[in-house]
Parts: structure tokens; C-alpha cells; sequence
């Protein structure tokens, strides 16, 4: 639909618009509406301006197109509704029956007997008896053990920390044989000994200075204080074979 007023022309889209309807106004030039309580500006584009109501009546519109003011342009509007409408609702669909479905209970059921399955299956081969019998750990002395270790000592001068790794195969050798703990300190384990203090004192002090002076371990002879290393476990042996 065109609307001509004056020299004023602008085409409107759509042709028949109702309530509520986005109508677009195209003009021949850049256009500015006045301000109307009859109709909303939704957009405005150059020569080209949207608007809308919501009253169910034709409204008209002002302003200027191209610098040239019109006035009471006609803006045609219709109502959705129907001649003589008395505006009552619709009567309403009853509900309609939706049938149950077992379908999610019947997944459900399958899940929880998977895992069922699977547990009783992970139970039962817990309690099922390894194929391959456990190989038993053949028992080594507390003297044995000491003076493998400290032959071994002997015979690897390259060692790295060799008077550290002495030390520490003294300490958990007399806690096997004489219940000294291995968190003792040197000052508070020597004192305890009944015998051997000289070769234990030793020990634990050039491990200690090799495992925590910076300037390490004094120079000493390692093939000596082991041979006095290996007296602490040679009574004990001694007492087994007399016995």
C-alpha cells in the first residue's frame, strides 16, 4: 500500500497490518516521526521507520521526510478479532491419556543386574586360590644379613656413600639383636651398648659426617673398621655353635 499526503509518499508493510503487527514505513527520504501516545518507534533506519500498537484502530503519523513536515498521515489498522467476538476462551481438549511406559524400569532392572554380575564375578575370583603358589621368603639371620652387607661393603671401594650405607646396616642390625630403634642418635644409642662402643661410635660418626657435613667423610681406612664391623656379630655366632 502506498499513502500519499502532500509531496509526502510511503509505501507500508504489510499491506492490511493488525494489532500488534512490526509496520514498516519506507519514504523517499531520511524521515523523523514525532513523538505520537498512538504508536510505539521499534526501529529507524535512514528512510525507513518501523513502528506498532496494540490499539485495535487506524492512527496517524507526523513528522518530516527529506525536510519537507507532514502531518496526519493515515495508518490503516485492524483488529484480530472477530466481528461480535465476546471475547470468550476457547473450551479446552480434555488431557490425553499418555500410556505407561515400562521401558525405563526395564533398563533400569538390566543395569542393576549387570552389576550384580560383575560383583559376584570380582568376589568370586578374590576368594578363588592364586594358580601359582606364593614362594615363601627364606629366612635370613640378623648376623648373617650384617655380615653379607658388610663384606659386600668391602668389596666395592667405588661405592658412592659407603660409610653411610655401613652406618645404616649397623643401626638396623642392633635393633634386630639388641631392640635399639634406628631413630636413636648416635649420643643417645652408644651409651647403650654393653660392648663394641669403640667400632660403633666410629661407624655412626664417619655416616653421619658423610651424610651431612659438607665437607664429608674423613679420610680413614674402610677395610679395617669393617673387619672390627664384622666382631659384632661373630660372638652371637660363636654362642649358636657351642649351643
Amino acid at each position: 500500500m502506498i499513502l500519499i499526503l502532500a509531496l509526502v509518499t510511503a509505501t507500508l508493510q504489510p499491506a492490511s497490518p493488525t494489532v500488534g503487527d512490526r509496520i514498516t514505513l519506507t519514504f523517499p527520504a531520511p524521515v523523523v516521526l514525532a513523538a505520537s501516545p498512538e504508536y510505539e518507534v521499534v526501529e529507524r533506519s535512514g528512510n525507513r521507520v518501523v513502528v506498532r500498537t496494540f490499539k485495535p484502530q487506524a492512527f496517524t503519523i507526523s513528522g518530516t521526510a527529506g525536510g519537507v513536515a507532514f502531518r496526519n498521515l493515515r495508518v490503516p489498522v485492524t483488529s484480530v478479532l472477530k466481528t461480535d467476538d465476546t471475547l470468550a476462551p476457547a473450551p479446552l481438549a480434555p488431557p490425553r491419556q499418555v500410556s505407561y511406559s515400562w521401558v525405563p524400569f526395564v533398563a533400569i532392572g538390566v543395569a542393576a543386574a549387570a552389576a550384580i554380575l560383575a560383583w559376584a564375578l570380582v568376589w568370586w575370583r578374590a576368594r578363588k586360590p592364586s594358580a601359582v603358589p606364593a614362594q615363601s621368603v627364606p629366612y635370613v639371620r640378623p648376623e648373617d644379613r650384617y655380615r653379607g652387607a658388610v663384606l659386600a661393603l668391602r668389596n666395592q671401594p667405588s661405592r658412592a656413600a659407603r660409610w653411610a650405607a655401613l652406618a645404616n646396616e649397623t643401626r638396623a642390625y642392633l635393633a634386630a639383636t639388641r631392640a635399639l630403634g634406628t631413630d636413636l642418635t648416635t649420643s643417645e644409642l652408644v651409651p647403650r651398648l654393653r660392648e663394641h662402643e669403640a667400632v660403633v661410635r666410629e661407624i655412626l660418626r664417619m655416616g653421619d659426617l658423610e651424610k651431612f657435613s659438607p665437607r664429608g667423610a674423613p679420610a680413614l681406612d674402610f677395610d679395617e673398621v669393617a673387619v672390627r664391623a664384622l666382631e659384632l656379630a661373630a660372638p652371637r655366632v660363636s654362642e649358636e655353635v657351642a649351643a
